[in-house]
């Protein structure tokens, strides 16, 4: 199906991202609505009605994704729309509010962006890139910048040559293009396949270098890419948590209490690094928000304090950690403020 834009939301959708803003909000009794520099603006005075916002968003979901969101009452879509000139892709969710209809839509460049714009140190992307195989794990809360940051490490191995690629994503976010001899499969959940469990069980018998896992939820998820960490692959992920203690204490929680402790063990040996985002208001007015980074490798003993189930010492690892190349949370908040 091909996307035919409303003229109302055409021109949202341009006033807000001249202003970077990264979502737009359509909800049932609120005006439109964009999230700039992680504050929502309202756009108009006038209240938005159901009514409205199916028409709005009619000439850009398919009959394929009605059907689902009549179904299941929520969808996710992306869609790729020309706007000032540039391409965009909208990662789109469609839900229930009170039975009415609300939407919320992602604006992500159709570009992967540069470090320079990201602020994503280049020696770290260069040092999580030389990594040849285990799990690296990227968190933080929804909206921190996670999937940008892992579709920039995927591009940077891309470049390096001769690798297979797998990218499993619900939906498909950043386009990753082939280069340097480099083969990418971008498949997307719902639509080539079902599950990220299933996507990674065949991702498996495709020869794989890298896989990109948008997210891990469960605990089939969990326990296959820490397979494929330990057969020779590189496999990169995401977890909501707000730190690198979080989200090992969640990946182990992921199974069950019967299997903690070997879940454990496959963590302490599989992973590689954790790498925690937070963007926090800039101080200068209408200026992008910093990144706030955590950065954690897997050293010695922070392996064994994984394995062990010690995982209140981490955060002192990481704090001695500087000369591998860690910083804590709290000193990266720090940094920024003294800038």
């Amino acid at each position: 199906m091909q996307s035919v834009l409303n003229d109302r939301l055409r021109e949202w959708l341009e006033r807000i991202t001249v202003r970077n803003a990264s979502d737009l909000h359509l909800i049932s009794g609120y005006p439109p609505a964009s999230r700039q520099q992680g504050r929502m603006h309202f756009l108009e005075q006038d209240k938005l009605s159901d009514f409205d916002i199916r028409e709005l968003v009619s000439g850009i979901v398919s009959k394929e994704i009605l059907d689902t969101f009549h179904a299941t009452k929520n969808a996710d879509l992306a869609v790729c729309i020309p706007l000032n000139g540039s391409d965009y892709r909208l990662r789109i969710n469609l839900f229930l509010n009170q039975g009415q209809l609300g939407v919320c839509m992602r604006i992500i460049p159709d570009q992967i962006p540069d470090y320079a714009w990201s602020s994503f140190p280049i020696d770290t992307a260069n040092k999580l890139c030389s990594f040849h195989d285990g799990l690296i794990l990227c968190t933080g809360i929804t909206g921190s910048g996670k999937s940008t940051t892992l579709a920039m490490l995927v591009d940077r191995l891309c470049q390096q040559g001769g690798k297979r690629i797998v990218t499993l994503e619900d939906p498909i976010e950043l386009p990753i293009r082939p280069k340097s001899g480099s083969i990418v499969t971008q498949r997307e959940i719902g639509c080539d396949l079902d599950s990220f469990a299933d996507g990674l069980r065949f991702a498996l018998r495709q020869d794989p270098d890298v896989i990109l896992i948008g997210e891990i939820r469960d605990c089939d998820s969990a326990r296959l890419a820490l397979t494929a960490a330990e057969t020779g692959h590189l496999v990169l992920s995401t977890m909501h948590t707000r730190d690198a203690k979080g989200a090992i204490s969640r990946y182990t929680d992921l199974f069950p209490a019967t299997l903690q402790q070997e879940a454990r063990s496959m963590l302490a040996s599989g992973l590689r690094a954790i790498v925690s985002q937070r963007l926090v208001p800039s101080p200068v007015p209408d200026e992008p928000q910093d990144l706030a980074l955590e950065i954690m490798y897997n050293i010695a003993p922070i392996a064994a304090a994984i394995r062990n189930g010690k995982f209140e010492s981490i955060d002192n690892y990481i704090l001695t950690g500087r000369s591998e190349g860690m910083i804590t949370m709290d000193e990266s908040l720090r940094r920024l403020q003294l800038t």
